[in-house]
């Protein structure tokens, strides 16, 4: 089928913005290239030094005539979703000795876990961490001894990190692994039930550790449809991952058998063979539409509206809100995952996941098929699910019909039009709001706002009872020049007992929310945020504001609202405890939220 007109047209003008940004980038890699393979311009001394602790590899590291693969890894056991990689270099090495490579870990990165830090103020340095990765990824990979490199990076911020850097080194090929979801536990419906209790009082600390504990319970990625997930989808929609490699459990034979793959498949497209695939081909202006694309059909998690714009700059290719909003206007939502609907990644890849989606996708004009991919050209590629054969990978079409229409739907017949955001614009500034969870008659909200500087403020109110009426919580100067911009996850349970009790509720926010989050409007990442004097600084309590989800319209309808002075804070606490010390000059020279909130590019 020919491409969807909107895909199309947003394609296009996303191209004409960036016509001068990517042609400088490219610019710049293909000279990188053109300086041939990286350790030809190392001394004997700079190589020796490289190379002193190889053991067996040195010999071929010495010769210079075997690619050399760089790891870059976000390995630690406190993410269960990273606790796999323990065992990656190890097998990395063994597969590129096989087809006569060497690989070496290039340089550990930064990986918190933001189920740790929700509602605590290590949060405050979790987007920051995102830039902090790019930097340090660039510091492992400038001894610039490596033909390729890959990528380990799961959750958060992390996989956003990691490909802004590997855009800034597009010049050598690069792939991502993931390390799979944990199996399935308690169903997180069950678990979000027992949170709303704990919040009312319902049950005790020791029921909620209990739920949470039966949740979270192994090595691998949370199984809801969060941001860690969103990832993971992103990396195989954008051509970064192995076909099918997205959602296979760790620890298994085929996991294991695809990160063996993923090096070897890293080691063919170096410059030193015939087929050279640097990063900076497959990440272009089509790819970063594709990505989105999967954003909007899965229902993906906000953060991402945050990443891509980031991630896509430091490829040359500039991305605005409006890209996203168009997007999802043409794109239907195709599945129903946690917290969109009752199912974990789990059941979703076992009902045809990325490959059914991307052939229906292809199918109906709805993303591009004519791009560059680490598996060869063409999206058709990843319609295509993996299969261990005699311990050898063998691609096979992947099923073209659902294996439940309850959790995966065809294009055809979605369980919404349109796709998971919204783009919100009005006298109270530019944000989002994530609709896919979010009931039809829940998706306008008018009505009298309560002001807070603080999460904790809006859980004190709610123990204290003072919310008995339809409300609008405005939870203000949580930007990333603020405090870092903090998700404000812990409030769902709050404000989703509001909802349940039949008050019209919602939140405004220049704060972000989890990826898990949803039940209830939200307009977040609101620019320009409270600490520049943004609108939302100048509501008071008591102003009637209008959240529509349909229009896309944040409106305060207060009278004489747009004329008042601006309120200050005092910001003076955010700046020291728990590492925020070290933070002041991101705060300081952070970009805006519809730009990324970036500080390296």
């Amino acid at each position: 089928m020919s491409l969807n007109a909107t895909i199309a047209k947003v394609t296009a003008e996303i191209e004409e913005r960036s016509e001068k940004l990517r042609g400088t980038y490219l610019d710049r890699m293909r000279r990188a290239a053109e300086e041939g393979p990286r350790r030809a311009h190392l001394t004997c001394g700079n190589q020796a030094h490289a190379y002193a602790a190889t053991g067996q590899d040195q010999q071929a590291l010495a010769e210079g005539r075997a690619p050399n693969l760089g790891i870059v890894t976000a390995y630690n056991d406190m993410l269960s979703a990273h606790q796999p990689y323990e065992r990656y270099p190890e097998l990395l090495r063994t597969a590129a000795r096989s087809v006569g490579g060497t690989a070496q870990v290039a340089g550990g990165v930064p990986a918190m876990c933001d189920g740790v830090t929700q509602g605590q103020v290590g949060m405050e340095l979790s987007l920051f961490s995102r830039d902090v990765i790019a930097l340090a990824t660039g510091v492992s990979l400038s001894h610039n001894t490596y033909d390729a490199a890959v990528y380990l990076g799961v959750c958060d911020k992390i996989v956003p990190g990691l490909v802004i850097a590997a855009a800034t080194f597009g010049y050598i090929p690069g792939l991502f692994l993931p390390a799979g979801p944990m199996t399935s536990g308690l169903p997180n419906d069950e678990k979000a039930k027992v949170r709303q209790q704990y919040a009312t009082g319902e049950v005790g600390r020791d029921k909620l550790m209990e739920a949470e504990m039966k949740s979270y319970h192994g090595p691998g990625t949370c199984t809801f449809y969060g941001t860690a997930n969103s990832n993971q989808m992103l990396m195989e929609f954008m051509g970064l991952h192995l076909p099918g490699s997205s959602f296979i459990n760790p620890n298994t034979p085929l996991r294991d058998a695809l990160t063996e793959a993923g090096a070897k498949r890293a080691l063919a497209i170096t410059a030193l063979g015939n087929e050279y695939r640097p990063v900076c081909d497959v990440l272009d202006a089509k790819a970063f539409v594709n990505g989105i694309v999967g954003l909007m059909a899965t229902g993906g998690s906000t953060n991402l509206v945050l990443h891509l714009p980031a991630m896509a700059r430091a490829a040359g290719v500039a991305l605005e809100l409006s890209d996203f909003d168009q997007i999802s206007q043409a794109v239907p939502l195709m599945a129903k995952v946690y917290p969109n609907g009752l199912a974990d990644v789990n059941h979703f890849h076992a009902a045809g996941g990325l490959q059914y989606m991307i052939g229906e996708l292809l199918d109906a004009g709805l993303m591009h098929e004519d791009v560059k991919t680490v598996a060869g050209d063409g999206m058709h590629l990843y319609t295509q699910e993996p299969k261990l054969k005699d311990g050898a990978i063998v691609y096979e079409d992947a099923p073209r019909e659902s294996q439940n229409d309850k959790i995966l739907r065809p294009a055809s017949d979605p369980f919404q039009k349109s796709g998971g955001l919204k783009q919100m614009i009005g006298n109270l500034g530019h944000g989002i709001m994530k609709i896919s969870a979010v009931k039809p008659e829940h998706h306008v909200v008018e009505a009298p706002v309560r002001i807070f500087h603080d999460q904790a403020q809006v859980k004190d109110a709610f123990k204290a009872g003072e919310f008995t009426s339809d409300t609008i919580v405005v939870v203000r100067f949580q930007g990333p020049k603020s405090n870092g911009m903090p998700e404000l996850h812990s409030l769902t349970p709050t404000l989703a007992v509001l909802q349940d009790r039949g008050l019209k509720v919602a939140l405004v926010t220049d704060g972000r929310m989890s990826g898990a989050s949803g039940k209830v409007p939200s307009a977040i990442h609101v620019c320009p945020e409270a600490a520049d004097g943004g609108p939302l600084a100048k509501l008071r309590d008591g102003d009637i504001v209008r959240l529509d989800a349909g229009a896309g319209t944040l409106q305060c309808l207060t009278e004489g609202f747009e004329t008042r002075e601006a309120v200050t804070a005092d910001l003076s606490g955010n700046g020291h405890g728990v590492g925020r010390e070290l933070f002041e000059a991101f705060r300081q020279n952070v970009g805006l939220a519809s730009n990324g909130a970036a500080v390296v590019v």
